[in-house]
């Protein structure tokens, strides 16, 4: 048995505010939507990871979520723009990455990233 897909789900009264983060902000496409159910991705290949952790690394909380993307600039410049609370960084940090936490409109903390 070969694991094909990892789904990460969120409960929430309000979908649309999905949108507006995972759509506008970070640029996902609309997958899939049943009206109570909506599916966000991209068409990109991906490695499937889950991680654990004792710490989010140099001293931070552990993210709910991690999304890597080719632009760390323009996914902050969207974020400040939409006014979305930034939590962490943006920093540089010592084993390649270059990131910043904020916080999704269901309270998630999302670590945007881009390897340096």
């Amino acid at each position: 048995m070969k694991v094909k897909r990892i789904m990460s789900n969120t409960a929430t009264s309000d979908i649309d505010k999905a949108a507006a983060f995972y759509g506008e902000i970070l640029g996902l496409d609309l997958l899939m939507d049943h009206g109570w159910f909506r599916t966000y991705g991209s068409d990109e290949k991906m490695t499937v990871q889950l991680s654990f952790g004792t710490e989010g690394g140099s001293g931070t909380p552990v993210p709910d979520l991690s999304i890597e993307v080719d632009d760390i600039e323009a996914a902050l410049a969207r974020c400040e723009k939409a006014n979305v609370p930034i939590e962490y960084g943006p920093v540089s940090e010592p084993w390649g990455v270059r990131r910043f936490y904020a916080r999704d409109p269901f309270g998630k903390l999302v670590n945007i990233l881009q390897h340096e």
